[in-house]
């Protein structure tokens, strides 16, 4: 007999296997103590908006029988290396899983990546950490498995009709990951676990006859009448096949640059800019949690903040973006002279801060001083503003930073506070650093946060700048039905770079869908 189940738990029954058990049996009742019974949980979400915290779990439970068998994702991907070949630019999450998807319909993937791999990567993001040298093609956000890959490693999206979410989950899984990601409501696997998984990826695309080329940056395309034949890299070498899928990351300016000297539609996106928040984890969990300690079962704490604000007669959002509990800051510049700053959590979420991007959007009229820069104007307002907060701050990687009630007094602090941040911070006026617009949206914002979240925007917090590259400030336009480029046929502009998805899952179903795509048209 089989049985679904969906119970309402204290947080020590629903995370302790035992207890879960035991409640389970008195649930159904005292005829099942001599059955056997096999527990196979389905979902799992916390509810913590009063202050008896209470975890939702739906499970199936079997008695005195075995779970029918599920098929599960498995590795066995057929041999390409003779087959026909496609060009993907970028590997990370988009790049690897359209890789992944082309082998699975017969097409050779030559993946082309400006960063080193997965490891190699390290000690790269040692140096901009210790001694603030930037490696423009080796950073937090160039690089096998991309910008997510040392930044959070969150697995859950807002898109349901991309793709397959259970399916991505699944390869994840595969190819490492916990299948705690199979039942979590939001799913992570942590930076700390994430390079091991990349490295299994990245070994069943080789495997299969595919191609990984590290150290390969893409300066050009093969164009011939409105048709991409294929790239050209920086070492003069030509790579070409039924088409191109770009997935070069929010971050790859020099591609989009491209795209406009050669002509290739591009279209100006909407974007935000803003700070990093960071706060002690035990203040958050006590303000989400309602209690001074989580205790031994509950998670990091989390939160979710949005305001909107008026400058100048126009209203604009206020939002968290990208929280990070237990987590840690890091600085995601991509060049020398800039400053960028992210937010990451290892897989225990066990770091004593908690931080977020705390962002505005930035719209069309406050472009106009760079209109001059066409479809480009949103990349030249953040390399600017980017570029100040790094000569305001010294000119290295150490980060400028306020206490968030001396920000909202205009007050310089005295002080800062103790700092996940490697490189260091140091004092500054943000509303200098930052621009008019942003800087008072911030203040209205942050004063309706601390009114929904008591102590929230205290001085037991700072603000840390800048965080700018929340997402791509231009689009590459392609077909809603066919996702093919609406003017230059076989490129497949792809994910976040091509403002096309927001994160780890977002970008990999995408890359999924730009494959079967382009094998559909051209293969």
């Amino acid at each position: 007999m089989t049985q679904k189940l969906s119970l309402v738990l204290e947080p020590e029954i629903a995370f302790e296997a035992t207890e879960l058990e035991k409640y389970v049996l008195q649930h159904l009742g005292f005829d099942y103590l001599k059955s056997e019974i096999i527990i196979k949980p389905l979902k799992r979400s916390i509810d913590a908006r009063s202050r008896n915290i209470k975890v939702n779990v739906e499970l199936e439970v079997f008695v005195d029988e075995s779970p029918p068998s599920i098929e599960i994702f498995q590795k066995n991907y057929p041999n390409v290396s003779n087959s026909k070949q496609a060009i993907i630019v970028g590997a990370g999450p988009a790049g690897m899983f359209a890789a992944l998807r082309l082998i699975e319909l017969g097409i050779k993937p030559i993946v082309l990546e400006r960063g080193k791999d997965v490891r190699a990567r390290r000690r790269d993001l040692a140096a901009i950490n210790k001694d603030h040298i930037v490696n423009p093609e080796s950073n937090y956000c160039f690089g096998e498995g991309g910008a997510g890959t040392y930044s959070d490693g969150k697995l859950y999206t807002r898109s349901k009709k991309r793709g397959d979410i259970r399916r991505i989950l699944e390869i994840l899984v595969a190819h490492g990951a916990t299948d705690e990601i199979l039942v979590d409501a939001h799913p992570h696997i942590g930076t700390n676990k994430l390079p091991k998984v990349v490295t299994e990826l990245r070994e069943s695309i080789l495997a299969a006859g595919g191609e990984v080329h590290f150290d390969t940056k893409v300066i050009d395309f093969i164009l011939k009448n409105q048709e991409i034949k294929g790239v050209v890299t920086e070492d003069e070498k030509e790579y070409t096949g039924i088409g191109v899928i770009l997935a070069t990351g929010h971050s790859a300016r020099d591609i989009f640059e491209l795209c406009q000297k050669k002509e290739v539609k591009i279209e100006a996106k909407p974007f935000a800019l803003g700070v990093r928040i960071e706060h002690q984890q035990t203040l958050i969990d006590s303000i989400q949690y309602h209690k001074s300690e989580r205790g031994k079962y509950l998670p990091a704490a989390s939160y979710s903040l949005v305001a909107q604000s008026y400058y100048k007669g126009v209203q604009r959002g206020v939002f968290s973006f990208c929280m990070c509990p237990g987590g840690f800051i890091v600085p995601a510049a991509t060049a020398p002279g800039e400053l960028v700053v992210n937010g990451m959590s290892p897989s225990r979420r066990d770091s004593k801060f908690a931080n977020s991007g705390m962002v505005v959007a930035v719209n069309e009229i406050d472009l106009e001083p760079y209109k001059d820069f066409g479809t480009l104007a949103g990349l030249e307002f953040q390399r600017e503003v980017e570029q100040r907060a790094c000569k305001l701050a010294g000119g290295g990687q150490t980060a400028p930073a306020q206490l968030v009630d001396d920000f909202l007094r205009n007050k310089v602090s005295k002080t800062l506070l103790e700092t996940s941040y490697q490189p260091g911070l140091i004092s500054c006026d943000m509303t200098e650093v930052l621009p008019d617009f942003i800087s008072n949206s911030l203040q209205q914002g942050l004063r309706e946060f601390g009114k929904k979240m008591r102590g929230y925007s205290s001085n037991e917090a700072q603000i840390i700048g800048i965080e700018s590259r929340t997402s791509s400030p231009v689009r590459i336009p392609r077909d809603k039905e066919t996702l093919e480029h609406i003017t230059t046929k076989r490129l497949y502009p792809c994910a976040e770079g091509a403002g096309y998805a927001g994160g780890i899952m977002s970008a990999a179903m995408d890359g999924e869908r730009c494959a079967e795509k382009l094998v559909e048209f051209y293969g």
